[in-house]
Parts: structure tokens; sequence; C-alpha cells
């Protein structure tokens, strides 16, 4: 499956994707959206990778996915910085495999939105402190 990454997507997340047959043109950095679509249709391109969470609230380029007969794959994320790359990276690498191999199969095409990683210390960390709560076999002190 030939998927373009929309130029939204961070470098360093396409950088993790190179597993993936990924192509980026030159020349298409600036295509606006209604565009892109048609355009990546015509260069044999199944999907289309974004974070553009918008993108769905614009009848335009609704309608321009959707004459495409491409795949549309979200990732959304609102963390800026280290924080926001390692969730887009955890979202992506987690959900895309199982996008992919669903789209293998879709009759026609498909709007997928990957389901964020939850980035909150709880939810991410266990933290022990081993003088309060030591494990098994912690050495204590006496």
């Amino acid at each position: 499956m030939r998927l373009l990454l929309d130029e939204n997507v961070p470098r360093p997340l396409s950088q993790v994707l190179t597993s993936f047959v990924l192509l980026d043109l030159p020349g298409w950095s600036g295509t606006q959206d209604e565009t892109l679509y048609p355009r990546a249709a015509a260069a044999g391109f199944h999907a289309v990778i974004t974070n553009d969470g918008r993108q769905m609230q614009r009848p335009r380029e609704v309608a321009a996915i959707a004459a495409s007969g491409l795949h549309r794959i979200e990732y959304p994320h609102k963390h800026p910085g280290l924080l926001g790359m390692g969730v887009a990276i955890a979202t992506v690498a987690a959900g895309l495999p199982s996008a992919l191999a669903l789209l293998e199969e879709a009759g026609g095409p498909r709007l997928i939105t990957l389901r964020g990683v939850d980035p909150t210390v709880a939810s991410r960390l266990r933290v022990t402190d081993p003088s309060a709560n030591p494990p098994k076999f912690w050495p204590t002190a006496t």
C-alpha cells in the first residue's frame, strides 16, 4: 500500500515509518488539500496520513477526499514539543499496522482516526518508592 504523508507530518515521525512504503515527492510541499487528494490518487497512492483534525470540517476538502477514493488516516494529538512528538509516534506506530491490515480488506475508501496514546504520568508510568513500598528481595536498612 502506498502512503502519502501530508506535509504536517513531522520529519521524525516520517523517519519512524520508513518500514512502510512511503514517498516524499519533491514539489508537493504547500499543495492545498483540495488539490492534494486528487493528485495523490492520480500518482497511485492508496492513503494519506495527516494530523489535520479540522480537515473533515471543511466541505470542499471533504468533497476532494471523497472524490479521490483514497483512504484517509488521521492521528490527532494536541501536545507540543517532545511530548507531542512522542504521542504522535506512539499513536501511529501502535495503530498503523492494524489500520493498514483493515484497509487491505476494505471494499472502498475508509476514514480512520488512530486513537491517541494517553501521555499522562498516571497512564504511562508506574513509580515505586522502594523505601515506602519495597519490592520482593529489595535490601532494607536495619
